[in-house]
């Protein structure tokens, strides 16, 4: 990556790597998840966007090509990520692909589905793209806990779907199908220092009661799709963070804020009370007769 290059502008809509906390954490955890089946394969990026995620998975993959239907999207890509062999970028429009049958071993596409109103036509579109044995990862917000229980619309998004519909979108051309959660946790992690870990487990305590699993409403789901059966080593669960913790320091930062503002809200309230009591403690000056005749301008 060139590190005099612009970075686009982030307007809401397309993330840049130059997000923060948890966005950064959303989109680069589902670059870092897609390059488990991305290694050595031909790989499409759908909807590129900024170009980061293209680059990412360029370093484990055969090739990459990242499309998005803007140009100056496309622009920025090739000028901060060109240089390397296995990596292009081209412009186009994902619900048209005009590509050749089985071209792909491997698609991406995150943060599409919910911005074009053709969804058909884009998985129909994947699915003649990509290779009899090939893989599709999509990615979409769950509509029922991103927007219906939080109240938020994104005025970027032209279709959310629930869990239902997404899963009917796909089944017509991949009969494989496993779905995905993805959503920041607030976890606490135990794992063995003297080997990297090959298993895992998980809790979730609800009123004190610890569950098996993971017993949380997803804010996103993952798809990995194929016309194939699903290969037996995708993780059950994938973690990511980054070494510095920024979401936590983050955190941390705004408590420590907010405390030393409760510490100072409350020595003016100690002082506001103290000037009350002082305030309540004298005895108003005596005033001469007659003062209201002069206050009001009346004649004796």
């Amino acid at each position: 990556m060139s590190e005099t290059q612009a970075a686009l502008d982030f307007t809401g809509e397309r993330f840049t790597p130059e997000c923060v906390r948890e966005i950064w954490y959303e989109h680069w955890h589902r670059y870092v998840f897609a390059r488990t089946v991305a290694r050595g394969k031909r790989v499409l990026d759908a909807a590129c966007g900024e170009g980061y995620g293209s680059a990412l998975l360029a370093d484990v993959a055969h090739s990459v090509l990242g499309v998005d239907i803007a140009q100056a999207a496309i622009d920025h890509a090739r000028a901060r990520y060109g240089g390397r062999a296995n990596l292009r970028f081209e412009r186009g429009d994902v619900t048209a692909l005009e590509l050749p049958p089985a071209s792909f071993d491997v698609i991406v596409s995150f943060e599409t589905l919910e911005h074009v109103q053709a969804q058909q036509a884009l998985v129909a579109g994947f699915a003649r793209a990509l290779a009899d044995d090939g893989v599709l990862l999509v990615s979409s917000p769950d509509k029922r806990t991103y927007s219906d229980l939080s109240g938020f619309r994104n005025e970027f998004h032209v279709r959310e779907l629930y869990r239902e519909e997404l899963l009917a979108l796909l089944a017509p051309h991949f009969p494989h199908v496993r779905l995905y959660g993805q959503k920041l946790l607030f976890q606490s992690a135990i794992w063995a220092l003297d080997a990297v870990p090959q298993t895992a487990s998980a809790s979730t305590a609800t009123a004190d009661q610890p569950q098996a699993g993971l017993g949380y409403d997803p804010m996103y789901f993952i798809a990995v799709c194929s016309r194939q059966p699903l290969r037996d080593d995708l993780p059950g669960i994938a973690l990511f963070g980054d070494r510095e913790e920024s979401v936590y320091q983050h955190y941390n930062g705004e408590v420590r804020k907010n405390m030393a503002a409760g510490a100072r809200l409350a020595e003016l309230e100690a002082e506001l009370a103290a000037l009350r009591r002082e305030a309540l403690g004298r005895t108003p000056p005596a005033r001469p007769a007659g003062w209201w005749r002069r206050l009001f301008g009346a004649r004796d």
